[in-house]
């Protein structure tokens, strides 16, 4: 028998042969501050009730000597038990502690390193793996730091990307949780004329398919999801532009034929909030600004994303490493314990 099937098996036939569902909590890098703010989540007893009721097993992925130190410092009635293998974790009363070391012999807060960003590259791939294992069933995911990942010559920079090539995903898709303020993005990391560029009725409509199954998924019997217009009052009948004829209203008219419950364009100066007091159950954003400003102006602190498409569900924190008040004690997990319980809900 080979190692993996020996760990598929030990899955299996773990704590009196139940089933055991387990959530990978990936805190990143650790020079940042993404060590300091799960520590101090997962010591929080709300955020602990919502992962046991969602039936998870929780497991940190992280270089264990350095976290164990975080804990020492941030919290120090956190108790976890350290392992070797993700088939040890077992019980939904303990939180464990799956060291995924990066031969780190020195590190300083604060300080772009390859060797930290090693680490926190080692931990998204052993999770990766252990889900592909059927081990895992959910990841939430810290900083990390793009410009660290580049310095130690990893090839993606982002989990997204290193998420989908690790489960062989083409193309998954980014919601943005603020509340019950749901945003799908069209185009992100794009510069404003590309994502112009990059509007086309089909693709919209295609888009539309694919965020109305993933609505379902996340337990909408029938979702009502709005499209953000590109132009200023939607262009006013073509005074502000012609996007919004051409491309968006024909993909809204195909996207309803196809069964999805799509709205016409609608003024983004308006739709955010007209979603977020439950008059439309998501909101697709045409470009990265466009509903990350309406979202983090919403609650900046509360606004978390989630990667759909993949094997499992990935939640995250939406903010960066912090280097510069990293293991200061001043940065908040207000928004790692929200991603937490976002994981425990929709997962």
């Amino acid at each position: 028998m080979s190692v993996l099937e020996q760990r598929f098996l030990g899955n299996a036939m773990s704590t009196n042969h139940e089933f055991v569902r387990r959530a990978a909590i990936l805190p990143g890098d650790p020079a940042g501050i993404g060590y300091e703010i799960t520590a101090q989540a997962l010591a929080d007893p709300t955020t602990r009730l919502s992962l046991e009721r969602a039936d998870f097993v929780t497991v940190i992925y992280a270089d264990a000597d350095i976290f164990e130190r975080c804990m020492a410092k941030f919290s120090p009635n956190l108790r976890v038990i350290r392992i070797d293998d993700v088939c040890d974790a077992v019980s939904k009363s303990w939180i464990y502690l799956l060291d995924c070391k990066g031969h780190i012999t020195h590190f300083e807060p604060g300080v772009m390193s390859a060797a930290c960003a090693k680490v926190a590259h080692e931990a998204i791939c052993r999770a990766v793996e252990d889900a592909k294992l059927g081990l895992v069933h959910g990841i939430c995911t810290g900083p990390i730091h793009k410009g660290a990942m580049r310095l130690a010559g990893i090839r993606d920079i982002g989990h997204t990307e290193m998420l989908a090539n690790g489960f062989g995903v083409a193309n998954p898709t980014t919601l943005f949780l603020t509340k019950e303020l749901r945003i799908f993005f069209y185009t992100r990391h794009l510069s404003l004329k590309q994502a112009i560029d990059a509007l086309d009725t089909q693709k919209l409509v295609d888009f539309a398919i694919r965020v109305d199954s993933q609505m379902h998924q996340l337990g909408f019997a029938k979702p009502h999801i709005a499209l953000a217009a590109l132009n200023p009052h939607a262009s006013d009948g073509g005074q502000f532009g012609d996007e919004e004829d051409r491309i968006l209203l024909p993909a809204a008219r195909l996207a309803r034929e196809h069964g999805v419950d799509l709205t016409d364009p609608i003024g983004a100066d308006s739709v955010f909030a007209q979603a977020a007091t439950g008059r439309y159950d998501a909101v697709i954003s045409l470009y990265h600004d466009q509903g990350h400003i309406a979202a983090k102006t919403y609650d900046f602190d509360r606004t978390i994303s989630a990667t759909l498409g993949l094997p499992i569900l990935r939640t995250s924190v939406d903010h960066g490493t912090a280097f510069d008040i990293a293991w200061t004690g001043k940065a908040q997990f207000l928004s790692m314990m929200t991603a937490l319980q976002a994981l425990a809900r929709y997962a």
